[in-house]
């Protein structure tokens, strides 16, 4: 079903946040928050499910796409800010947040900070942590390219990861073109490519990383009265890095979808879509419109 969007732009100092929200008044808002960092999302499947049943919001966060950064701050306090900018333009006082990947670690991080606003964290295949944590999560997501790769592939992987350092966006645009073909290998998907690699930046990414391998170590916290799941694929990208999530959130539930790497709505929808309705409660949801109509 392809759901109505509206689209808007939210200043907040130096950005711009090209955001865009399907509107569904009087429901509790979804707040989603995709991966990269600098990497234009692929999530819009999952905004329209949950739009039949949320007002869901989206955005480019700073530096992506639409959404230029003036200053070229990436600093996790900015990224903070932006969410804090998003939620007063929409006058919320308390929502929920989906976060992918870099975007799962990017919700922890809000958490963090403003846990009291979170109605819920849904993380999927969430990043590790910041600092050591984060280096040692990077180290991991090579090795799982380098299996996934022929010898050619993973020589072209490494070639473009430095050029993009160096501040390629062609580079980058070609190494995470590779990313999402390996990620998708093996798996029969539409789009083995699904994120918009042609507006990708490498400014963004750097400048992002660096910021988080300079941050602090994230605190365990536990509200017990917080719904929080986790998921990751039975072939995702991280190793044992994925412990620090588990240490940092012991009161979440973590669930494991078959048959599925990074991009579990692709992979293995109906396995997804089956945890994601049970965190968000949506089959009840259901249930009250039938008796509704």
């Amino acid at each position: 079903m392809r759901m109505i969007h509206m689209e808007l732009l939210i200043g907040n100092k130096d950005t711009r946040l090209y955001t865009y929200t399907y509107p569904n008044p009087g429901k509790e808002t979804i707040l989603m928050l995709h991966g990269g960092p600098g990497v234009p999302d692929g999530l819009s499947p999952v905004a329209e499910y949950l739009s039949q049943y949320f007002q869901v919001i989206m955005f480019h966060q700073r530096g992506t796409l639409s959404s230029p950064c003036y200053s070229s701050n990436y600093t996790i306090s900015r990224y903070i800010s932006d969410i804090d900018a998003i939620a007063s333009h929409f006058e919320l006082e308390e929502f929920h947040i989906f976060g992918h990947s870099w975007g799962g670690l990017y919700a922890q991080l809000y958490a963090d900070q403003s846990l009291y606003r979170l109605l819920s964290l849904f993380l999927c295949s969430p990043a590790s942590g910041t600092g050591k944590q984060w280096r040692e999560m990077s180290l991991e997501v090579a090795a799982y390219n380098k299996r996934k790769c022929t010898k050619s592939e993973w020589l072209d992987m490494m070639k473009n990861a430095v050029l993009g350092f160096l501040g390629s966006d062609a580079s980058y645009e070609k190494f995470f073109t590779q990313f999402c073909l390996n990620c998708n290998k093996g798996y029969q998907v539409e789009d083995p490519v699904p994120v918009m690699v042609d507006h990708i930046y490498a400014r963004p990414i750097n400048r992002t990383n660096l910021a988080l391998l300079f941050y602090p170590k994230l605190e365990v916290y536990a509200p017990p009265e917080m719904n929080i799941t986790v998921t990751y694929g039975d072939d995702d990208i991280y190793g044992e890095s994925i412990n620090y999530t588990k240490e940092r959130l012991p009161s979440a539930k973590f669930s494991t979808v078959p048959g599925t790497s990074h991009f579990p709505w692709l992979q293995n929808p109906e396995a997804f879509y089956k945890v994601l309705a049970g965190h968000y409660g949506i089959d009840g949801k259901e249930r009250e419109a039938e008796k509704a109509g």
